[in-house]
C-alpha cells in the first residue's frame, strides 16, 4: 500500500498540506542560511559586532552538528511513510498498557538518531497510530540514548555512569508513558484520533513478503519516497530551523561560560542547569560533551543527567512539534509537567551521592 492510498483510507492520519507560503519555515531557513554564510565569508567584519559574530558562529556550529540527523530523520520518515500502519502498530504493539510503552521505549533507545531526527519519526509514529503515551516514551528515551552517543559517553564519563544514565532515563520514559496513558484513559488528555487496530487476517511476515515482492525499487520509487518524506517533515523542520535562530540569538547575547560557574552539585546549580537546558537549543551531539563536563569538572552527576534529559522535556522545538502533531496544547505542556519533577528528583539524588 502506498502512502497516498493509506492517507486516503485512513484520512486523519496524515496532515493535509498547507496552502500558501510557510512563512515560519522559509523565514527560518533564510535566517539560518544568512548566518551560516556570514560565518563563512564575513568573519572579518562581523568582529566589529561581536554579538552578530557569536550568532553566526552558533548557527554555523549547530547546522554542521545536526545536518546528518536531519537528513537521516527525513530518510527514516520517508521509509516510514511507505510502511502500512498495520506493520508499524504490529512492531510497536497496541497502546494503553505496559507492553506498548516498553516497545516504544526500546525503539527510542536503539534508534540511532539525534533529537532533531527523532522528532520527525516520533511525529510520524503518532500519525500512524501510536498512542500519546507511546509517542512521549519514544521521545523521552531517544535523543542521547543512541549507540554512537553511548560510546561517546562511555569514553567521557565511564561505563558505570553511562549505564546508570541509560537505565534511569528508560525508567523515566516508561513512567511518563504510563502516566500519559492513564491521563488519556481518564479523559484528561485527548486520545489519538489516528488509533488503528490491524485486521484479524493480518499476518506480519507473509504480508511483508507479499508487499516487498509487489514493490518495484527503482529510481522513481526512491525519488518519490524522499520527496514525500520532505513534505511530511515540513512541520518539524520549521521548528528545528526556528530553534536554531532562537539559539543563535541567545548565544549572541548570553555568554555560555557564565552558566558554568553555577553548575555545581547544589539545588542552585541544578536549577541553573535546567534553565540552561531550556534556553539553549543544543543538539544531542552537543549536549553530550557539555553533560560530561558537568560530571567530570563540576562534580555534579545529577546536573549532568538533568542537562541531558531536561533538554528533551523543556525544549521549545519539541513542545511545538508535539503540539502540532497532536493538535493539543495540553499534551505538549504535560510533557515537561510530568517529566521535570522526575528529572529534578533524580538529579538531587545523584548529586547527594556525589557529595
Amino acid at each position: 500500500m502506498t502512502h497516498n492510498e493509506d492517507c486516503h483510507n485512513h484520512g486523519p492520519s496524515c496532515h493535509a498540506p498547507k496552502r500558501g507560503i510557510d512563512k515560519l519555515l522559509w523565514g527560518s531557513i533564510i535566517a539560518c542560511a544568512f548566518l551560516y554564510f556570514l560565518h563563512l565569508f564575513g568573519a572579518n567584519w562581523t568582529m566589529a559586532w561581536l554579538w552578530l559574530h557569536h550568532m553566526a558562529h552558533a548557527a554555523f556550529d549547530l547546522l554542521n552538528t545536526m545536518w546528518w540527523g536531519i537528513v537521516l530523520g527525513v530518510i527514516m520518515l520517508s521509509l516510514l511513510s511507505r510502511i502500512p500502519r498495520e506493520f508499524v502498530m504490529a512492531i510497536l504493539g497496541p497502546g494503553g498498557g505496559m507492553p506498548g510503552i516498553l516497545r516504544a521505549t526500546a525503539a527510542g533507545v536503539f534508534l540511532d538518531l539525534c533529537n532533531h531526527g527523532i522528532l520527525m519519526v516520533g511525529a510520524k509514529l503518532y500519525e500512524r497510530g501510536a498512542s500519546a503515551g507511546q509517542m512521549v516514551a519514544f521521545l523521552v528515551a531517544s535523543p542521547w540514548n543512541s549507540f554512537s552517543l553511548t560510546l561517546v559517553m562511555i569514553a567521557l564519563i565511564g561505563l558505570s555512569w553511562t549505564l546508570a544514565f541509560i537505565v534511569i532515563s528508560m525508567v523515566i520514559a516508561v513512567l511518563t508513558g504510563l502516566i500519559f496513558e492513564r491521563l488519556v484513559k481518564g479523559g484528561k488528555l485527548p486520545a489519538n484520533p489516528n488509533s488503528f487496530v490491524p485486521d484479524d487476517n493480518f499476518r506480519f511476515w507473509s504480508d511483508a513478503k507479499t508487499g516487498l515482492k509487489a514493490t518495484q525499487f527503482d529510481l522513481v520509487w526512491f525519488k518519490t519516497t524522499f520527496v514525500q518524506g520532505l513534505r511530511d517533515s515540513r512541520m518539524v523542520l520549521r521548528w528545528i530551523f526556528f530553534g536554531v535562530v532562537l539559539a543563535a540569538v541567545v548565544r549572541g547575547f548570553v555568554d555560555e561560560s557564565t552558566f558554568s560557574a553555577y553548575f555545581g552539585p547544589t539545588v542552585l546549580g541544578l536549577g541553573a542547569t535546567l534553565l540552561a537546558a531550556t534556553v539553549l537549543e543544543v543538539c544531542s551531539e552537543g549536549s553530550t560533551p557539555l553533560a560530561a563536563d558537568l560530571l567530570s569538572r563540576a562534580g555534579a552527576p545529577g546536573n549532568s543527567f538533568s542537562f541531558l534529559m531536561a533538554g528533551v522535556a523543556t525544549d521549545y522545538t519539541e513542545i511545538a512539534v508535539v503540539k502540532e502533531t497532536t493538535s493539543s496544547w495540553k499534551i505538549a505542556l504535560f510533557l515537561p509537567l510530568i517529566t521535570i519533577p522526575q528529572i529534578v528528583g533524580v538529579g538531587l539524588i545523584l548529586n547527594m551521592f556525589a557529595g
